[in-house]
């Protein structure tokens, strides 16, 4: 049996009048890349925040690793989270240097561990050492992603979460940033879910998909299973609308 690293129970969350998860129950596998798909609204960003904790769900429960997501253990689970999001949202006032190791300097790492993680991080997504004392305004889009990417894996965390992290690069370099992540994913396993608008983007970097619409699961698998089978019109919209890796 596949373990999980997310378990939602029966969680509804609204925003106002809206209703934006609709009690949903599900499981993220273990020590895979599963990608959160569907369109603007639909719940996705909401489903990661909630794993978080920055966003707490009026009904239900979120449990990271079999322990419950409560104001109680909330500090010591995101130690085992790395979070990334759209617009690398590094600090401005660090240095890149500053921005990819500060949780180990918070968490008190001695200063040969920092720079030894540091040093493998810079290398793994290939950025070049100069870097190391420019400030995110310096930096091109692809750079500033690569160092938030650097940022959340610092701490080496089980669990990755990445809120549409590659949507604001250019065509150009996200294929480059694909391809870097793909090779990270060989280089450090650990669970990574991957909020995206783009289903090219999803079975690109993805080993399982759950398509959300309207704050509910419109299906979820494996690539080729939703691929082969897409479960309704909407799944098979969005194929149609990331076949051309535009979306």
């Amino acid at each position: 049996m596949t373990s999980s690293c997310i378990e939602y129970e029966a969680i509804t969350k609204s925003y106002g009048a809206k209703t934006i998860l609709h009690g949903l129950t599900f499981s993220i596998a273990a020590n895979l890349t599963t990608a959160i798909v569907g369109e603007s609204g639909s719940g996705k960003s909401t489903l990661l925040q909630m794993a978080n904790g920055l966003v707490v769900p009026e009904k239900g429960q979120v449990s990271v690793f079999s322990s419950i997501i409560n104001s109680g253990s909330v500090t010591a689970q995101r130690l085992k989270i790395g979070y990334s999001v759209q617009g690398a949202g590094l600090f401005p006032h660090l240095s890149v240097f500053q921005n990819i190791t500060l949780m180990a300097t918070l968490q008190k790492w001695s200063d040969a561990d920092i720079q030894n993680r540091y040093q493998q991080l810079m290398q793994l997504l290939e950025l070049d050492e100069d870097l190391r004392d420019r400030y995110p305004f310096s930096l091109s889009g692809g750079q500033q992603q690569r160092v938030s990417l650097c940022r959340a894996m610092m701490l080496k965390p089980p669990l990755l979460l990445l809120d549409e992290p590659f949507s604001a690069l250019d065509p150009v370099t996200r294929d480059i940033i694909h391809a870097e992540f793909l090779k990270l994913q060989q280089a450090e396993t650990r669970s990574m879910v991957l909020v995206t608008h783009d289903m090219f983007e999803a079975t690109k970097l993805a080993q399982q998909i759950i398509v959300l619409c309207d704050g509910r699961i419109e299906q979820q698998g494996s690539v080729a299973e939703i691929e082969n089978n897409p479960a309704s019109d909407y799944v098979q919209a969005l194929f149609r609308a990331g076949g051309q890796g535009n979306a």
